[in-house]
């Protein structure tokens, strides 16, 4: 059996960051990508570069905010579905849906929330409440499924440096915290903390009061698995190398391999 690496990277504008973007996937070679907060319109969505670093893609962009893309290595998405299902009048382009390489593919970016209370962190519950409505059928598809992206939780206070500063802020409070529970209980396992149950596995490091530099981190980008492709899992981490460079995203690459597709034999 061969192995598949599937990734989850903010890219926080894919149009500034390209020539990292590029950097990484040229090293680390992921088979699956899924990029969030493209901050550019379908137009200027770099198709033609990634073509030519062996990436075929699907996205899904927004002028100035949000956009969700999914990459694959050499290969092409097969769309199925653009925008998460329950609210028609929203417009904002937080999630996409892809089968790639064997694998029903979520990527997602979820609202953060802030300032809270107030209309911004209704918005994320009730965004979340769909996600967690539509994730149901994916959980149950019977085919392997993964749901990627940056959440936009910190799902305990082992995922966060120091939780004390953040109490206020919405990646933290109750409510959005029960959400991620309640995904996990449909039958979802956080490869990253199956893996690494005791080791912080920091994915993001703000541009403030140098986090990256005295590892300040939180846990907020998540690859969750069905009970179909949560057997096959073998290894996570974060390419953290990608944070220390220049004009870098403040998030960095998250990780999954596993188990793919049976290799023929060479008759040879």
């Amino acid at each position: 059996m061969s192995a598949l690496k599937l990734a989850t990277y903010n890219i926080n504008g894919i149009r500034s960051r390209l020539p990292i973007l590029l950097q990484w996937l040229a090293k680390e070679q992921p088979d699956i990508v899924c990029l969030q907060e493209l901050k550019a319109v379908d137009a200027d969505f770099p198709v033609a570069e990634l073509r030519k670093a062996g990436y075929g893609a699907l996205w899904h962009g927004q002028r100035s905010w949000n956009g969700v893309a999914i990459l694959a290595r050499d290969g092409m998405p097969l769309e199925s579905r653009r925008g998460l299902p329950g609210d028609p009048d929203d417009t904002q382009s937080r999630y996409l849906e892809a089968a790639v390489h064997g694998v029903l593919v979520g990527c997602l970016y979820l609202p953060n929330g802030n300032p809270q209370p107030g209309p911004k962190f209704d918005y994320k519950l009730a965004w979340f409440d769909r996600l967690i409505a539509h994730a149901a059928t994916l959980c149950n598809a019977g085919i392997p499924a993964v749901l990627a992206g940056d959440f936009n939780v910190v799902p305990t206070d082992a995922d966060i440096y120091n939780p004390k500063s953040w109490r206020k802020d919405a990646l933290l409070q109750p409510e959005s915290r029960a959400r991620y529970d309640r995904l996990l209980a449909q039958g979802w396992l956080d490869s990253l903390r199956h893996l690494h149950p005791d080791q912080p596995m920091y994915t993001f490091w703000d541009y403030f009061r140098q986090h990256w530099q005295r590892d300040a981190g939180l846990r907020i980008d998540h690859l969750l698995l069905n009970a179909e492709l949560a057997p096959r899992l073998q290894t996570a981490g974060v390419d953290r190398w990608v944070r220390d460079l220049e004009s870098t995203s403040d998030h960095a690459p998250t990780w999954i391999t596993f188990t793919g597709y049976a290799v023929p034999a060479d008759d040879d």
